[in-house]
């Protein structure tokens, strides 16, 4: 694990990249040149941002119509407000139009911890996942955003990518190469590993993984060793290679800074109950059918049991529950 590094910065690193290859990428911002951290961008590149001002459903209509006209385009802002404000636009635009548009969702999950629910993008994946046509990413660390980023400019057609505003440790190495659809195992397990052999398997969502790593650290002090995957893409997916993993677990932890409704929780419990596959599985994130809790991220991550001591309690949990089941067996 290397020095915190805040996603934006990989984004923004990738978009200036591309353009100074002779990518034709044009970025476009509701106000947000700040959120976005696309200053760096700015200064080189003045005539390739433009800032619509607090209009989102126009930025979004806009972006469709310069990606008509044959540019890359990328748009940047509060999740919260791609997803709900501009919602109709992302759906028939950008989505049910194939428009070759990458939406970078800021400040996504509670980023924005006091400013409360109208601030908290806790359903973004959800409502994406409800729209066709639209590729999901969410990366975990500034290597893997830039590296999403330049996927996205790669390919034609509606990217989502859901970003934080936070520094979050960097947990691949400069030799990673991202590969969309693969679940990415940052640590495998000890086979047998864990209290009487069970084996521990996380899940873990974007700006929770470095939670969820820490969690792991802990859990080896004691002597259980979990895989950690951390699943930055959620369409496309391989499920057949995701659910091979988890197979081989007995305990399933899915962690996430979004609403259990329509999350990886949700995801992974359908992929597992199509194939038959029972195992221990437990969700944790914000509960379904609720608002988010405010306050600091810290404290709303601890809150939900989201944190790294959180995340360590929920695997001892039910590896004390799998050994009282085993033992009344």
């Amino acid at each position: 694990m290397r020095e915190d590094a805040d996603l934006r910065d990989g984004a923004v690193s990738a978009l200036g990249q591309l353009t100074a290859e002779g990518r034709d990428i044009m970025v476009m911002v509701a106000d947000s040149t700040s959120t976005a951290r696309i200053a760096p961008f700015l200064d080189t590149y003045p005539n390739r941002v433009i800032n619509v001002g607090i209009a989102e459903q126009n930025m979004v209509g806009m972006a469709a119509g310069l990606a008509l006209g044959g540019h890359i385009v990328f748009t940047a802002n509060a999740a919260p407000f791609l997803v709900a404000r501009a919602n109709e636009q992302v759906k028939n635009d950008i989505c049910y139009s194939r428009t070759n548009v990458k939406m970078l969702g800021l400040n996504a999950g509670v980023a924005y911890g006091p400013l409360a629910s109208t601030h908290h993008a806790i359903d973004d994946i959800s409502i994406m996942s409800g729209f066709g046509n639209v590729q999901i990413f969410a990366p975990c660390d500034a290597i893997e955003a830039a590296q999403i980023v330049r996927y996205a400019a790669s390919v034609d057609g509606p990217v989502y990518i859901r970003l934080d505003n936070a520094k979050l440790p960097v947990l691949h190495d400069a030799n990673h190469v991202f590969e969309p659809g693969k679940p990415d195992v940052l640590r495998r397990g000890v086979p047998g590993a864990g209290s009487d052999g069970r084996r521990v398997a996380i899940v873990a969502l974007g700006s929770v993984v470095g939670e969820a790593f820490a969690g792991c650290q802990a859990l080896e002090t004691q002597g259980i060793a979990p895989t950690l995957i951390n699943l930055s893409s959620i369409r496309p997916l391989d499920t057949d290679a995701l659910v091979g993993i988890l197979t081989a677990h007995d305990i399933i932890v899915t962690v996430e800074e979004h609403s259990l409704h329509g999350g990886i929780g949700a995801l992974i419990a359908m992929q597992l109950a199509r194939r038959g596959v029972a195992r221990r599985l437990t969700t944790l994130g914000v509960t379904e059918g609720e608002f988010a809790h405010y306050g600091t991220r810290p404290g709303i991550r601890r809150h939900y049991g989201i944190d790294a001591a959180g995340i360590e309690q929920a695997v001892l949990a039910q590896i004390a529950a799998s050994a009282t089941s085993a033992a009344i067996a």
